[in-house]
């Protein structure tokens, strides 16, 4: 036990000492700390600046044939609250050219309440001008329709404005939810194992240069050594992970009725605590396993710029295991054959399970049965490890063959 907490406190000492990480942290807290205060900041910046509908972009709007200009001015202004709407009666290249010269954002020109162009100077992915003016004008359309048919005015204003009533019993997730904490858990998993992981095979062939290592695994257990490794690289990546993301929720705390209208924002920073719980067990579980292959597989190599070879294969089993993940998340189906069957295998489990409990009900015994395969492998896999870093460490010059491995581990 002695042997284990001396080198589990020197590799975690050295992932705290190391200036990388140290500045990836820091600048991360800082970036999340800023984007947070953002809104806290911009409304003290515009404090001195002029406020109310002349800081809003204008939006020019002309229009032609039966329709009342005042009517049509008074509807975008109401469907477009973020804009200054004004109406012109200049149309045709004039209309154009204020948009070309940023005198206005955008601009509408209407053919009665059947047709219009919109005018933009770049079209962003968000524009989503085009089809609120194409809801209004339809409103307006049917409005002016009912309205020669016969109908009064307060029977087209009863049936605007009828709303039928329903409601939504919840009796399992809600997907649209719980997207966005599964979408962070994955990428911070998939970040922190393709980082980490690289990391621990980089420090295990570094290690295999020095001609001490001979003394060292021949007086250590190579188990005490693989699980110091790996657990000092794990709560490593944790802590960092908690800096960030605990930074995250205390500067939310402090600037919280700047985001009250931000439902998304909002959610994130409320997360179950039954699917925080799965996610730090899969979290934990799963990158214990990576890196346990990660160590074993930088003891194999030759030389230092062998890692990125070697552990290729293992890099792209990984990364198949999460575009099946995001690409079931995408399609809005997480419980489709593919992902069942990798919420049993260790290798894509971590992510394929915590998706599918994120996101829809999976029964219990499905999760015990997940997760005691997953602690399982992660045990055999540590040990097996372990065996090979102890043969792999002392394998010089050419690179070794799995299967000069595999006899010297049945030897050892």
């Amino acid at each position: 036990m002695k042997q284990f907490l001396r080198i589990f406190r020197f590799e975690f000492t050295y992932y705290l000492k190391n200036k990388i990480f140290l500045g990836v942290t820091l600048a991360l807290v800082a970036l999340i700390g800023v984007v947070m205060c953002l809104p806290r900041i911009m409304e003290n910046i515009g404090d001195d600046e002029p406020s109310g509908e002349d800081a809003r972009p204008l939006m020019l709007v002309w229009a032609e044939g039966e329709v009342d200009p005042a009517a049509i001015g008074e509807a975008f202004a109401t469907a477009f609250p973020e804009y200054r709407v004004e109406m012109t009666e200049e149309g045709g290249e004039a209309l154009t050219d204020r948009v070309e010269s940023g005198d206005a954002e955008c601009a509408f020109a209407l053919q009665g309440l059947t047709e219009f162009t919109y005018y933009v100077y770049d079209l962003t992915l968000y524009d989503a001008c085009p089809a609120i003016a194409s809801g209004l004008l339809t409103e307006l359309y049917r409005t002016a329709v009912m309205l020669q048919s016969g109908m009064s005015a307060e029977q087209v204003q009863a049936l605007a404005q009828f709303v039928p009533q329903g409601s939504t019993e919840l009796l399992g997730q809600d997907q649209a939810q719980n997207y966005l904490y599964t979408y962070l858990m994955l990428m911070a998993l998939y970040m922190v194992i393709l980082l980490y992981g690289q990391m621990v095979a980089t420090n295990v062939a570094s290690e295999k240069s020095s001609r001490a290592m001979e003394l060292l695994i021949t007086s250590v257990r190579p188990t005490t050594m693989m699980f110091g490794k790996v657990i000092a690289s794990c709560l490593a990546g944790l802590t960092q992970l908690v800096a960030i993301f605990g930074s995250a929720l205390v500067f939310y705390r402090m600037n919280a009725s700047y985001f009250a209208d931000n439902e998304m924002i909002r959610s994130l920073f409320n997360i179950p605590p039954a699917l925080l719980g799965y996610m730090l067990l899969f979290f934990v579980l799963g990158f214990f396993l990576y890196a346990f292959l990660f160590g074993a597989i930088g003891s194999t190599a030759s030389k230092l710029e062998d890692i990125n070879t070697s552990t290729m294969p293992l890099m792209f089993l990984f990364i198949i295991a999460f575009l099946v993940v995001m690409f079931s998340m995408s399609a809005g189906d997480v419980n489709n054959v593919a992902m069942v069957i990798c919420s049993f295998i260790p290798f894509t489990s971590p992510m394929a399970m915590f998706t599918r409990l994120a996101m829809t009900n999976v029964p219990i015994y499905e999760v015990v049965i997940s997760v005691a395969l997953l602690a399982g492998s992660v045990v055999g896999v540590g040990v097996l490890a372990a065996k090979i870093y102890r043969v792999g460490v002392l394998l010089y010059g050419t690179q070794p063959r799995l299967s000069a491995i595999l006899k010297a581990i049945r030897r050892a």
